[in-house]
């Protein structure tokens, strides 16, 4: 048998069952029950390359066309997180060397940059690229994103006349609604040329100008102007900042809040220091690294940080790619003509794999409300949240 070892490997799965059609035409059955899915293999597959990345050569056989699934990604992705240790390395290994500010812009526009015109298929119209808020699993995602951007701001408990900071502020969603619906005088910061010329665009479509302003700008280099805001954002940026980063991220923080102001962190979470998944770090997020959540809460009091509120949308989150990955699939057929067979498959994965991995894997989101210094003047209850 040519497919001995891998035969062996899927042999120690447990949890799901599965089929598995081989190069050479067998097919063989894992687990017990009804298969959930069948992975059919065009072409062999380096045994050594497997044994050494699983992860990284699943994902790439299915990119390249070299493997197919029969039945839906997110059961593959379950049967992978139910056996973590056959798939990912547990140990965090050394810490990675602090990346130039050069380099994370290149990251930032590796991702981002792909082009307007590709988000635009498959976002809502607000071009949010972030876990939404659904107050039922009937809302829409543009009623979700709406919700999300009002649950972050009434967090912030803004006032008319305040000045709010978005570090990492995607097509400019948040700062333009800020502006709108409480009167703030908003800016944004991002490193992706696409996401700052729409943002330009939007802040004159909605004749903003003067009151909402967007920079190409990284948080370090605008930390430096000693420029402060009564309160900041950051949406789904903490992720690119990287574990090296993290006391630089902090201090600009610092350095740009005023005293007794509030910062809210949103972001991915997972339960413990792990490495970044491989085949996402390669071809989707270079650079990122995922946090734990307890990294993030004791950096806070070495910059006098006042941890307020925790919570977890990691079901939203789960919920918001669903969404998303139905609209990619309605307009499929014109991202394979922006961008190859190849890029599709790659997107679909990434897209599938990570609704499972909120739903399964223990991948988190959480929303981080913090003051500088003790702040007394903040609501005492939760209760603005929802009305």
């Amino acid at each position: 048998m040519n497919h001995f070892l891998l035969h062996k490997f899927f042999n120690g799965l447990k949890g799901v069952p599965f089929q598995i059609t081989y190069w050479d035409g067998s097919t063989e059955s894992y687990g017990d029950g009804e298969p959930r899915f069948k992975l059919i293999f065009h072409q062999e597959i380096k045994m050594a390359q497997f044994i050494k990345e699983p992860v990284m050569t699943f994902g790439e056989s299915y990119m390249n066309g070299l493997m197919d699934i029969d039945g839906e990604i997110e059961d593959v992705i379950l049967a992978a997180n139910m056996n973590p240790d056959m798939f990912w390395s547990k140990l965090l290994g050394r810490l990675p060397k602090l990346p130039s500010m050069r380099k994370q812009k290149e990251d930032v526009q590796h991702h981002y940059d792909v082009g307007n015109g590709f988000y635009a298929l498959w976002l809502d119209q607000s071009m949010m690229y972030s876990c939404a808020y659904f107050r039922t699993k009937e809302d829409t995602l543009e009623q979700a994103q709406m919700q999300k951007i009002d649950h972050i701001l009434r967090k912030l408990q803004l006032q008319p006349g305040e000045t709010l900071l978005d570090i990492g502020s995607g097509w400019g969603g948040l700062i333009i609604r800020a502006a709108q619906q409480y009167g703030v005088k908003a800016k944004g910061i991002t490193l992706s040329e696409e996401q700052y010329k729409k943002t330009q665009e939007r802040i004159i479509e909605h004749g903003l100008q003067g009151q909402v302003e967007v920079a190409l700008q990284d948080y370090r280099e605008l930390a430096a102007t000693k420029t402060t805001f009564d309160k900041i954002s950051s949406v789904g940026m903490f992720e690119h900042v990287g574990q090296a980063n993290y006391p630089h991220f902090m201090k600009a923080v610092e350095a740009l809040l005023k005293d007794q102001g509030l910062a809210l962190l949103h972001t991915i979470t997972h339960a413990t220091e792990s490495k970044p998944d491989p085949w996402i770090e390669k071809y989707i997020f270079p650079g990122g690294y995922i946090p734990s959540l307890r990294e993030i809460i004791m950096l806070l009091p070495d910059y006098d940080f006042q941890l307020m509120d925790v919570e977890s949308l990691r079901l939203h989150y789960g919920m918001t790619l669903d969404h998303w990955s139905e609209r990619y699939e309605k307009h499929v057929d014109q991202v394979r003509e922006m961008y190859g067979e190849r890029f599709v498959r790659m997107w679909r994965l990434y897209l599938r794999a990570s609704a499972a991995s909120f739903r399964h894997g223990g991948t988190n989101l959480h929303q981080i409300l913090f003051s500088k210094g003790l702040n007394n003047q903040i609501a005492l209850t939760r209760e603005h949240l929802y009305k």
